[in-house]
């Protein structure tokens, strides 16, 4: 067992935003070694990895399985192992059983050997947190002496609320508060967390370290944009946003503490390109971390097939993506002409499947069920089915997962086909309401995001982004048919989803009361749709399914 060496006026601290995979422990392990060797090679004294990385997270359900936490710990021993060669200390998240529970815990590794384990005390019970459900809050915590440094490690939630564990770090010795996260990425997150920060910096008079994970798990995604802020406030390092990687910083202690004089200062996006990398890289890391070596969808002709379509080929390369225009009697010829344009310009495949012949085949098995009836909804709605069984069963034929592109402004009102065109593994746009769409269109038409694989130009048609969007299931159908224009929709459904606004406070916007009571009515009514939809990458402060939680059945509506 090495002996730890003692910092006298200068610590070098390696923080690490990589991207774990929930489950993968050998995974995570091997990813937290190579990034030892890192920092090692860059001379640093400590690494910083994130909130829960040997298991990934949120690894949710996966932490009452007792393998799961024995192999963490596993993980977690043979990494201390490895410090015995006298370089850089590492600080770990992982899941840990102890004898009052199961813990959200930090180790802090050094000398071949844990030095000590805290335990998360705030755990987080809110939006797409349920930590309370699985994990035993910790006891209160004090500063970790590492090489003559007495560090803070306040847990992600920690630095957010007022249980005053940062106030208790500093008056307890604390030098500098490391902490370790799990923070994911929604619209303008980047602000919200330096705010957190500065408030604790101010209340404890130390500087603090931000270290976040990056990669996307599901629905969530991570965007790394780790940073630090001295204790007077300036901002000492800001890593990027949406990349992995690893930083050091060097620390320099002064009369007044430690300081960081200089440090990186990467770029952040402006928002369309946020919220446009944020899909991509959601979409990549739920792609690639199941295994499906390619991607199908529908190509219509519409503004968000067309999207859909950039961010696969962004995400995993023209090869890896084929589109497939469904056309019926009511497709336009705009539609053939821009969804053709869309996939060359995009180098992707593109196939013709006719569906006349099989939607008759259905209702010519139905006609004598439907004798006597008018037609309707039922029949447009198999035209949606028709073209999500051809879908399937490409999927089912050759191992393709199927994209599905529904917008939030139709997820919302339920302007969508179950087993129609909401059949699919996974829905890049999700989140986006139907005007995001349209103006990400058009940033990406003049803008290729870092890491993405598709090419410059023009990838989506002006047409499909001028044209007005139509479903397409029977004669000179447009959406405005049976919704508001998508300007006042789109504003009725964020007062109602995100910001959880009365009927009556939306009418004093300047809605049409008869508009808010129908456009409510019919967010409750599509509840069951939701349930049952693909999962999608989180934009917005309230998603479907995480955040916002509403029963099926539900009677209440607001007048």
């Amino acid at each position: 067992m090495t002996a730890q060496k003692t910092i006298s006026t200068t610590f070098r601290i390696a923080v690490a935003q990589l991207n774990p995979a929930v489950g993968d422990v050998a995974g995570n392990l091997a990813k937290a070694r190579e990034a030892r060797a890192d920092a090692a090679r860059s001379g640093a004294d400590l690494l910083l990895l994130t909130e829960l990385f040997i298991s990934g997270y949120p690894p949710e359900d996966l932490v009452l399985k007792p393998a799961f936490l024995k192999a963490c710990q596993k993980a977690v021993d043979a990494l201390a192992a490895d410090t015995a060669d006298g370089g850089p200390g590492v600080i770990v998240g992982f899941p840990r059983q102890g004898e009052t529970g199961r813990h959200n815990s930090v180790a802090v590794l050094d000398g071949g050997q844990v030095l000590v384990v805290r335990d998360k005390v705030d755990l987080p019970n809110y939006g797409e947190f349920d930590e309370k459900r699985v994990f035993t809050e910790g006891a209160m915590p004090g500063p970790v002496n590492f090489r003559g440094v007495r560090l803070g490690i306040p847990i992600c939630e920690e630095i957010w609320n007022d249980m005053g564990i940062c106030e208790t770090l500093a008056e307890s010795g604390a030098e500098m508060l490391l902490v370790p996260n799990g923070s994911p990425y929604y619209r303008g997150k980047i602000d919200v967390r330096h705010q957190v920060v500065l408030r604790q910096v101010i209340e404890t008079g130390l500087p603090m370290i931000f270290a976040n994970q990056l990669g996307g798990q599901d629905e969530l995604v991570f965007d790394g944009a780790s940073f630090a802020f001295n204790a007077d406030r300036q901002l000492a390092f800001q890593m990027s946003q949406f990349e992995e990687g690893i930083s050091v910083s060097e620390w320099s202690r002064t009369s007044e503490g430690w300081v960081c004089p200089q440090g990186m200062m990467s770029r952040l996006p402006q928002q369309e390109e946020a919220d446009y990398r944020a899909c991509m890289l959601g979409f990549r890391d739920y792609v690639n971390k199941n295994g499906f070596k390619n991607v199908v969808l529908g190509l219509s002709g519409g503004i968000d097939s067309a999207i859909c379509a950039a961010l696969a080929v962004d995400a995993l390369g023209e090869e890896r993506v084929r589109t497939v225009m469904l056309p019926y009697r009511y497709t336009s010829s705009d539609s053939f002409k821009d969804a053709e344009e869309c996939a060359k310009a995009l180098g992707c495949r593109y196939d013709v499947v006719p569906i006349e012949e099989p939607v008759q085949g259905f209702l010519g098995a139905l006609s004598e069920m439907f004798e006597g009836t008018e037609q309707g909804i039922t029949e447009e709605n198999l035209q949606s089915r028709t073209r999500g069984t051809i879908l399937m069963a490409l999927s089912n034929k050759f191992g393709s997962m199927v994209v599905t592109t529904g917008n939030k402004s139709e997820m919302s009102v339920g302007y969508a086909t179950l087993y129609g065109d909401m059949n699919g593994g996974f829905n890049p746009i999700k989140d986006l309401y139907k005007m995001q769409v349209y103006s990400l269109a058009r940033w990406r038409n003049t803008t290729v995001p870092p890491g993405a694989l598709g090419p410059s130009g023009e990838v989506i048609p002006k047409n499909i982004i001028d044209k007005a969007p139509s479903a397409e299931l029977r004669p000179n159908q447009t959406d405005q048919d049976s919704l508001p224009p998508y300007p006042v929709l789109d504003d009725i459904l964020e007062c109602l989803v995100e910001k959880e606004m009365s009927t009556e406070e939306i009418v004093a916007r300047g809605h049409d009361e008869a508009t808010v009571h129908r456009i409510e009515h019919l967010l409750y009514i599509a509840e069951y749709k939701r349930r049952q939809s693909a999962p999608g990458v989180k934009i917005t402060r309230k998603n479907f399914g995480r955040d916002r939680r509403y029963p099926i059945t539900n009677r209440f509506r607001d007048r």
